[in-house]
Parts: structure tokens; C-alpha cells; sequence
């Protein structure tokens, strides 16, 4: 079996070398920028971890694996043009490196990428691959729907804000691993049980992107800590301060939230001394493990020997213990 290094290293490799060979570039050049900024790679890793366990080739299903990285990565290249960010991983965004026309035609054409690396699998898995790949990208778009829609709303509950980051996020981590086991020739208990496993690890990994975002240090996350909060961004955080305050605690988040003009420091220190005084870091916390207790569960139904899983374990409980 291959460890997680080995597996991305194959990811890294493979990207790099992918050929761009149709015109014009101007079209390909924001495509092969996007997916040479880096990343964690979590998706192909995870769908090739999961095929590992099963057969001793995940290199086989590289451009599958690839598939789900090109296509992660179109939607950020979107998403950043509908938050009209500047960075991304420490680069210029497509849109402010190129135009916002270019960023949308090159996200649709990574897209068409996408399907297009998807469809190398073996013909005879290729019917249910390209149905769960779609069903995924359906949800990851009503995901970003409501993620959009809670901008203008200030009544989000916790469950709806579970079940946007469950299609925003989660859907695609869980068709990760469920794929690598339909391409291993997995049961389909298997394969259901590893799709539900990776949707809370995924819940996990969103929710501790949003404590990261308050509690972590900008220096290792990557980006400057509080971002979320200057932007009245409706996270589990800000939800749960909400719903807990006490009526003077309430009052002092409304004004913050509704404040057209303040001192993104200054904000960032009172909202994160309420989270503190609330009590949200610990809610917050006990979340992020419920979730990632919840997927170890389903994982334990998977009939494969424990010792196949173990490369697998490792990497979630890495990724549950990381620091960006």
C-alpha cells in the first residue's frame, strides 16, 4: 500500500505534467495557473487512499482522482469571482490576474476538464462514476446557493447552516472515497458506508475551518485570522453566539454586524471576546469531534481488513489535527 505522501507527490506529479495542448492558450493558461497554486489535494487523496484499500495500483485511477481536483478547483476559481477576492493561497486570484470574463470562461472549461478526466475510468464503471460525480456537482451548487442567500438573512439555524456546508463541502470529500471504491470493485455496502464517512469528515473539516478562521494563527492558516467575522459571514460561530447570548451580549454582536464602518481589528477582537465569553470555542470544538466520532463509525462497518485501513485513519485524523 502507498502512503498519503506517496499518493500526493503521484496528485502533484500528474498535474504538473498535464498537457494543454488545444488553442487558444490565453483560455488554458488561467486553468494551468490555478491548479499549480497547490493545495492540500485532500479530494484525489482521499478517493485514491480509499481504492488502496482494495487494490494495490491507485496510480491506475490518477485522472479520475485528478478529476475531482480540476473540478474543486473551478469552483473556487468561481467562487472567488463572486467574492471578488485577491488572494487565493497566497496568489493573485484569476479575475484580478487575468479579467472576470476570463475567470468565467476558463472555470467553464475546467469543468468540461473535469468530466473529461472523469470519463477515463474503465467503461464498464463509467455509468455510475459520471452519476454520483453529477449528483455531486448538482448539490455543490445548491450549496453555494444558500451559502449566498444566508448573506441577506440574520435567522439562519445551525441545521440549515449544516446542510449548506454538508453540499458546499461535505458532498464532494464523501464522493471522493465512495468513487475510489467503486473503481476498486468495492460492495456497495462498502462503497455507501465510505460515502457517509467521508460526508462527516467533511462536516469536521468545514467546521474547523471555521474555528481556524477565528482561533488560528495567520501565519500558519495562510490568510489573515477574522476574515469571517469582518464579513458577517453566518458560520457555525457566529449562529451559535447569536442563539446563546445573553440579551447585552446580542446587542453588542448587532452592532457589530450591522456596522457599516469600523476597524476590521477592532471587530475581530470584540466578536472572537464574545465567542470566548459565550462559550463558542467549546461548542464549536465538541462539534467538530461529534462529527469526526460519527465518520470513524462508518468506517468500522467497512469489510476490509483493519490494516487497510490504517493509511486511510492517519490521514483523517491529520487533517482533523491540522492548523491551515
Amino acid at each position: 500500500m502507498k502512503t498519503s505522501e506517496e499518493i500526493l507527490r503521484l496528485v502533484n506529479d500528474y498535474l504538473a505534467q498535464l498537457p494543454y495542448e488545444r488553442e487558444p492558450q490565453s483560455l488554458y493558461e488561467p486553468i494551468k495557473y490555478v491548479l499549480s497554486m497547490g493545495g492540500k489535494r485532500v479530494r484525489p487523496v482521499l478517493m485514491m487512499l480509499a481504492y488502496n484499500m482494495y487494490k494495490d495500483d491507485p496510480e491506475s485511477i490518477l485522472p479520475s482522482a485528478c478529476a475531482l481536483e480540476t473540478y474543486h478547483n473551478y469552483t473556487l476559481l468561481h467562487d472567488d469571482l463572486m467574492d471578488n477576492a485577491a488572494l487565493r493561497r497566497g496568489h493573485e486570484t484569476v479575475h484580478m490576474k487575468w479579467d472576470a470574463n476570463t475567470a468565467i470562461l476558463s472555470g467553464d472549461s475546467m469543468l468540461v476538464l473535469a468530466y473529461e478526466r472523469i470519463a477515463q475510468c474503465p467503461k464498464e464503471k463509467l455509468a455510475g462514476v459520471l452519476s454520483l460525480f453529477t449528483e455531486t456537482a448538482l448539490e455543490i451548487g445548491e450549496g453555494q446557493q444558500y451559502d449566498m442567500e444566508f448573506e441577506n438573512r440574520t435567522d439562519v439555524t445551525e441545521a440549515e447552516y449544516i446542510e449548506m456546508i454538508r453540499l458546499k463541502t461535505s458532498v464532494l470529500l464523501a464522493c471522493a472515497v465512495k468513487m475510489g471504491a467503486m473503481l476498486a470493485g468495492a460492495s456497495d455496502d462498502d462503497a455507501d458506508n465510505l460515502y457517509k464517512f467521508g460526508e462527516q469528515i467533511g462536516l469536521a473539516f468545514q467546521l474547523q475551518d471555521d474555528f481556524l478562521d477565528v482561533y488560528g494563527d495567520s501565519a500558519v492558516f495562510g490568510k489573515a485570522i477574522g476574515g469571517d467575522i469582518t464579513s458577517n459571514k453566518k458560520t457555525f460561530m457566529l449562529i451559535n453566539a447569536i442563539n446563546h447570548a445573553n440579551a447585552e451580549q446580542r446587542a453588542e454582536l448587532t452592532r457589530w454586524i450591522t456596522a457599516e464602518q469600523f476597524d476590521a481589528k477592532e471587530k475581530v477582537a470584540a466578536v472572537t471576546r464574545l465567542y470566548n465569553e459565550i462559550g463558542i470555542d467549546r461548542m464549536a470544538k465538541d462539534k467538530i469531534e461529534y462529527y469526526f466520532e460519527q465518520s470513524t463509525k462508518y468506517l468500522a462497518l467497512v469489510n476490509v481488513p483493519e490494516e487497510r485501513k490504517q493509511e486511510l485513519i492517519a490521514y483523517t485524523h491529520d487533517m482533523m489535527n491540522r492548523e491551515k
